[in-house]
């Protein structure tokens, strides 16, 4: 089975109250689990590796054999594909675990869209630091 997940993460502040988001489909659009949590104090970049996880997980859990991870990061999608370099000792962990995880995958692919594309996973972004900065 094949799983289309939109992630993304985000920092209000850089560092600062960060959340990850996750929305999986099928490849014809059909929603099959929503995922999103409070991270804590984190970067954007760290918050967007944290939702490329959440999204592995959320694939992982659906029994997916295939994933197609789509972001609005352009950083981390081209670091994952081997673009570019992760040189950053804050995001070498997230890439290493992200990298190990989608191993585990048959096939994938992670590419990145315009923030625009990604809409449901930015609400969750949101939705996740309004509650935990309102509690």
């Amino acid at each position: 089975m094949k799983v289309v997940v939109n992630v993304d993460g985000g920092a209000r502040g850089n560092p600062g109250p960060a959340a990850a988001a996750a929305v999986a489909t099928s490849p014809d659009g059909e929603v099959l689990g929503e995922r999103n949590a409070y991270i804590g104090e984190a970067t954007n970049n760290v918050a967007e590796y944290r939702a490329l996880l959440l999204g592995l997980e959320l694939a992982r859990d659906l029994g997916a054999a295939e994933v197609e991870v789509i972001n609005d990061s352009e950083l981390v999608a081209r670091q994952i594909g081997g673009e570019y370099k992760v040189k950053h000792a804050g995001l070498k962990p997230l890439f290493l675990e992200a990298m190990r995880t989608l191993r585990e995958f048959d096939s994938w692919a992670v590419r990145s869209v315009r923030r625009e594309h990604n809409e449901r996973a930015d609400e969750l972004v949101n939705e996740a630091l309004d509650e935990a900065l309102s509690a």
